[in-house]
């Protein structure tokens, strides 16, 4: 009796633990934007509008529909188009008219991975540097490592046909000899190190800078340190210095450690596309335990043809668990959860994405940002609960919101198998006014052609 309550006992600090896992990585936002860039090979077809406001009102407003109207130099608009960009983003289209305007025009852009930001940030750096000066002209400020890397491998491909402009990391772990003055002209780190370089190693003279970039600000400001050395930087640039500042959301906190850092700007904002339940058919199944929730599953897969399927679980141990069971039916599954690395997290979605696998069994790190178009099924295998064990609404719509994209329509599935879940079911219901009806096998014929 002793050994089944420690049992017990253990069981649910395991799964205590898991749960608080799942919910610090939601919170992981520099792991997650990384995770994006690694898996987005192409823009977002984006419906979203953008909406500009000028530093000067009174200016023309320059948009541009083809990298032939910014008049690029010509080895830069061979690497725009050897990276398989036609013509501008919505973002891009805005953007690089203010970014390569004479004289420079400081800029704050709200734009999701995928919008072709860094892109333009890069274009802008890449235009306004001077080959022949070997020194460091362009700042761009990561919030990690990885990101920087990141926004290097952008700079290399896009200034392959430029060779004469030299890129420098400023990372932990590149030690340069003391003393030294970088040639290099264009200069991409964390801020920790920036800021070394800049004021204690004087490898970088910052009254030289003229394009100053910080990038992925909604990070930033959530890592401790940052946000401090970042003001830092950039009070030791010229007046004369373009400052570009770039974030994937604009909660106060950003906009105000913009406002602060980005003088006399210009403002380019994305207005949300409201994520909608109105192409989603949801429904919920009644069950009395984790092995009757899978049989469930198993019969709802015995009785329809899915094209791919979504499935969310609380706990990494249900995941693994979950992924297990379903192996052993014979479906083809792709598990992932928060212990991976994030390039192992790539590796699996593109798999899932190529429908090299039909099922993902995840935990919430995968529950936002991932489209995949032939996501015809989301199932809730638990419902989303926050830490105090209260639905959590925005997890509960964006998981459901992987089906019902790009115009068409989804199919949700809520297990439930506690009066503690029904209720969380419930209140669910109440907070979207949505009715989530009970699943009965009169439904397969509906779901059949929801789910093809």
């Amino acid at each position: 009796m002793a050994t089944d309550s420690w049992a017990l006992a253990v069981d649910e600090q395991e799964a205590a633990a898991e749960s608080s896992d799942a919910l610090c990585n939601i919170e992981d936002k520099a792991a997650q934007s990384l995770l994006n860039k690694l898996i987005r090979s192409n823009l977002v077809n984006t419906t979203n509008q953008v909406e500009v406001l000028q530093r000067d009102p009174n200016s023309p407003l320059y948009s541009v529909k083809s990298f032939e109207e910014l008049r690029l130099k010509p080895p830069l608009l061979q690497g725009v188009y050897a990276m398989g960009f036609n013509r501008p983003s919505k973002i891009q289209e805005n953007a690089l008219p203010m970014m390569l305007a004479e004289p420079p025009q400081n800029l704050i852009a709200q734009s999701q991975s995928g919008t072709g930001k860094t892109a333009a940030f890069v274009l802008a750096m890449l235009s306004h540097v001077d080959p022949s000066n070997k020194w460091p002209q362009c700042l761009c400020v990561s919030p990690t490592y990885e990101l920087a890397l990141q926004t290097g491998k952008v700079i290399e491909q896009m200034g392959k046909f430029y060779p004469e402009v030299k890129l420098m990391y400023a990372i932990r772990g590149n030690k340069l000899e003391r003393g030294m003055k970088l040639q290099e002209q264009i200069v991409i780190g964390t801020p920790g190190t920036v800021l070394d370089w800049c004021q204690k190693l004087k490898f970088i003279d910052p009254k030289k800078i003229k394009v100053f970039v910080l990038d992925e600000a909604d990070v930033m400001i959530a890592t401790q340190g940052h946000l401090d050395q970042s003001i830092r930087i950039q009070r030791m640039l010229p007046k004369t210095c373009q400052m570009l500042l770039f974030s994937a959301t604009f909660e106060e906190t950003v906009w105000n450690f913009a406002k602060r850092i980005i003088p006399d700007p210009n403002i380019i904002k994305l207005k949300r596309e409201e994520e909608t339940l109105d192409t989603i058919k949801q429904y919920y199944v009644v069950c009395n335990s984790k092995e009757e929730k899978f049989q469930a599953l198993c019969n709802i897969y015995g009785a329809i043809t899915i094209a791919q399927a979504m499935i969310f679980c609380h706990t990494r141990r249900t995941a693994g668990w979950l992924a297990g069971e379903l192996s052993k039916e014979g479906h083809q599954v792709a598990l992932l959860s928060g212990e991976m690395q994030v390039e192992q997290r790539a590796a699996v979605i593109q798999r899932f994405r190529e429908g090299k696998e039909k099922v993902l069994v995840t935990t919430n790190v995968c529950a936002r940002g991932i489209d995949v178009e032939q996501v015809s099924v989301v199932i809730n295998f638990d419902l989303p609960v926050d830490k105090d064990g209260n639905p959590d609404n925005e997890t509960y719509l964006h998981r459901i919101g992987r089906t019902g994209r790009f115009g068409k329509r989804g199919l949700a599935i809520n297990m439930v198998d506690s009066k503690f879940s029904m209720n969380i079911l419930n209140r669910i219901q109440e907070h979207f006014n949505k009715k989530i009806e009970k699943l009965d096998t009169d439904d397969l014929d509906e779901i059949e052609k929801i789910a093809n």
